[in-house]
């Protein structure tokens, strides 16, 4: 079963002085274990189609699947816990909580599904030395460098081993030693955890990492390559 399928998806704007389109009709399947990234220039579409695959935001038209339930007959309060249980998010800008330590970070998302303190800090401090944070575990965001910060973004965003990781530009933010860091930790995750991954860049470098990648452009599919996955993991059309 696959993870994520999308069927002629649209999404289009409505307001200024004439509707705009971010995505025109994409259909595409995730299988689970796959790490596919979507690469393209700005404004091409990008970041919708990850909203949308992430059910942050609704489709105007198509239907979207995650685990075989239908987004479209789900509530938004069935939909935020999808989120909460299915989908892991991280971001360019890491959005870790300046207030919160690194295990309070990454032990957020159990705790606000309802596991006690205790189970939350032990998953966290598990999740922090899987990301390589152990000696970090009561250190702040403003005390942590660029790479670790997205590292406890990654912890916090699989702690509740979700079936779906949506990365949006995740080493946008870093400079390029700290970038490849974050890229291998993806890529052990994708392969130690079967942690499927849908990324999004406008870097090639960085789509190079993924197991397929596909160009958009105009919201639509350009062109899909292989890149490191067998053929069978993603089938993709416009």
């Amino acid at each position: 079963m696959p993870i994520l399928v999308a069927e002629n998806v649209r999404k289009t704007y409505l307001g200024g002085e004439a509707p705009v389109e971010a995505v025109r009709g994409i259909s595409l399947s995730l299988e689970a274990g796959a790490f596919v990234a979507i690469m393209g220039p700005s404004g091409g579409g990008k970041s919708t189609l990850l909203h949308l695959c992430g059910a942050m935001d609704r489709p105007t038209s198509g239907q979207l699947l995650i685990e075989d339930v239908s987004l479209s007959t789900l509530s938004d309060d069935e939909l935020t816990k999808l989120r909460r249980e299915r989908i892991g998010f991280v971001f360019q800008f890491f959005n870790l909580l300046p207030t919160l330590t690194v295990t309070e970070n990454i032990a957020l998302p159990l705790q606000l599904a309802g596991k006690t303190a205790a189970v939350a800090e032990r998953r966290a401090q598990e999740f922090a030395a899987r990301v390589g944070l152990s000696h970090r575990l009561t250190h702040y965001p403003q005390q942590l460098s660029g790479g670790e910060m997205q590292r406890a973004a990654i912890a916090r965003a699989i702690i509740h081993e979700p079936a779906l990781l949506i990365a949006d530009e995740p080493t946008g933010n870093l400079d390029s030693e700290n970038g490849a860091r974050v890229l291998e930790l993806l890529c052990e995750l994708n392969r130690e955890m079967k942690l499927t991954i849908l990324l999004a860049t406008h870097a090639a470098e960085t789509a190079a990492a993924a197991q397929k990648m596909i160009y958009l452009r105009d919201g639509l599919i350009e062109r899909e390559e292989a890149l490191n996955a067998p053929s069978s993991q993603l089938i993709a059309r416009s």
